[in-house]
């Protein structure tokens, strides 16, 4: 039973909450042993917090699951975990990481129990909205960014806050655009939401956002906070590593396969190796004086 709780938690989805993690590298304090194992407490109460959504998630959607051509592997659709454990197990999750969370501020608390409010809506009734449920997952990305700000007492860039807004809605338009393509003609029994989306319109609404993202990526690069806060304007120089990430994420999404994105941009080595690449020039870029 417990290795069905853990995959019903999605460990591999766990890797969406680095966005926890941003506000300490972009705030300078990577190397502040104190403030980075506060971010790395707050990154893992929010992949419990995560978890708690998967199987909330996994116990709503249980009968459409079973109708998935994938999904209906999952422990609770069939037949692996019982409805009775995995109600448990989300609710000692959800309930130990907001006690937990007041040991890193009452805002943090608050901000976390934002986020899973925000789930638990989107579970229940807002994914039925045709695009307000891609916008529940950015604001799903932002909190994540707030409480790693709250949780190590940092201003917040405003350019921050909208880069990820808008990459976050990109990416929720991405997961659409592509399980509209896989569902074909079984869309409405898999997500009832993708009746509402029409393909050509989510396609430009997609690139639209992803190019969005790159240009606001720019403006940061050469906003006037950036240049003083980091007393370089070498930041330009990562702008080719996001437009590849942004172009590569929009070609894999829009295959016609059955892996969800996640999973297609973790096994996709031209992916990951650019997003190495960007972490390791901006982490040289802010930190390394010579």
């Amino acid at each position: 039973m417990l290795l069905a709780i853990l995959e019903t938690c999605r460990p591999r989805q766990w890797v969406k909450n680095a966005f926890v993690a941003a506000p300490l590298v972009f705030s300078k304090h990577l190397d502040d042993v104190p403030q980075a194992l506060r971010t790395a407490a707050a990154v893992a109460l929010f992949c419990a917090l995560s978890s708690t959504v998967y199987l909330w998630n996994d116990l709503v959607d249980v009968e459409k699951d079973r109708a998935h051509p994938t999904k209906c592997k999952r422990p609770i659709a069939a037949g692996r975990l019982s409805v009775g454990a995995a109600r448990a197990t989300a609710a000692l999750l959800g309930a130990g990481s907001l006690i937990l969370g007041l040991r890193l501020g009452l805002d943090f608390a608050l901000v976390a129990a934002g986020y899973l409010f925000l789930n638990v809506a989107y579970s229940l009734y807002l994914k039925r909205v045709v695009y307000l449920d891609v916008l529940c997952i950015a604001t799903g990305f932002l909190l994540r960014v707030l409480g790693g700000a709250l949780a190590i007492a940092v201003w917040t860039s405003p350019y921050l806050l909208v880069c990820t807004a808008l990459l976050a809605t990109f990416s929720g338009l991405g997961k659409r655009a592509h399980e509209l393509r896989a569902a074909g003609t079984r869309a409405g029994t898999q997500r009832t939401v993708l009746l509402s989306y029409h393909p050509e319109t989510l396609r430009w609404a997609l690139w639209l956002t992803g190019l969005s993202t790159l240009v606001a990526y720019v403006l940061y690069t050469q906003s006037p906070h950036t240049l003083n806060f980091f007393h370089t304007t070498k930041m330009v120089f990562t702008t080719p590593f996001a437009a590849f990430g942004i172009a590569r994420f929009g070609q894999l999404v829009t295959r016609p396969n059955a892996e969800s994105p996640t999973d297609a941009l973790l096994r996709d080595w031209l992916f990951m190796l650019n997003l190495i690449l960007w972490g390791v020039a901006v982490i040289l870029i802010i930190y390394y004086r010579p």
